[in-house]
């Protein structure tokens, strides 16, 4: 596969690859960060490994730059080169009435301003409010809270292997992602 037919996968950060809380788990946390403590989200470098292969990797948080820049750098592997890491200096305030508050949103055309084609983009989150904008682009995933039998990295990895060969994923249906079974083929 040619580098630049590859799809770009935008992940989030935090409850999506990691949890990083102030009050410890019951757990041994993997690293603390800060005043946090760190959990990965289990087989988070297995996963990382793999969709390397298949898609080209960001990662693209809400949370503060110089706190996503170091944990990011803390959590994959050394030779994973990733496109961008964008944090909170990346996203758009915009009041969320139905939510009573202000969200940080992620909006994908920041990213097709960098050339990225957005029929060739997904964004994974575990917020969908961040990424409402970008629905035809989203795949949404349970918040990781520091589960340890957490097993959504591999039902995730296996829907996006199905999908990596698509010319457009915002063709696709993404709301059942976790019940797809079959390969989509250039949807």
């Amino acid at each position: 596969m040619n580098e630049t037919e590859k799809i770009l996968l935008i992940l989030d950060l935090d409850e999506t690859l990691i949890h990083a809380t102030e009050k410890k788990l019951e757990i041994e946390p993997n690293f603390q960060y800060a005043e946090y403590y760190v959990y990965k989200r289990p087989h988070l470098i297995e996963f990382l490994t793999e969709m390397s292969q298949y898609f080209k990797l960001a990662v693209w948080s809400s949370a503060d730059d110089k706190y996503v820049k170091d944990v990011v750098e803390l959590i994959k592997p050394t030779e994973l080169e990733l496109e961008f890491i964008w944090a909170r200096s990346r996203c758009t305030t915009r009041r969320d009435y139905e939510l009573d508050k202000y969200v940080r949103e992620k909006r994908l055309k920041k990213v097709k301003k960098q050339g990225f084609r957005l029929e060739k983009s997904l964004i994974v989150d575990d917020s969908p409010e961040k990424t409402r904008d970008n629905f035809g682009n989203a795949i949404y995933v349970l918040p990781f809270e520091g589960n340890q039998n957490d097993n959504e990295l591999i039902s995730l990895s296996e829907f996006l292997k199905s999908i990596k060969d698509s010319d457009n994923v915002r063709r696709i249906e993404k709301r059942g992602w976790r019940n797809v079974k079959t390969a989509y083929n250039n949807v």
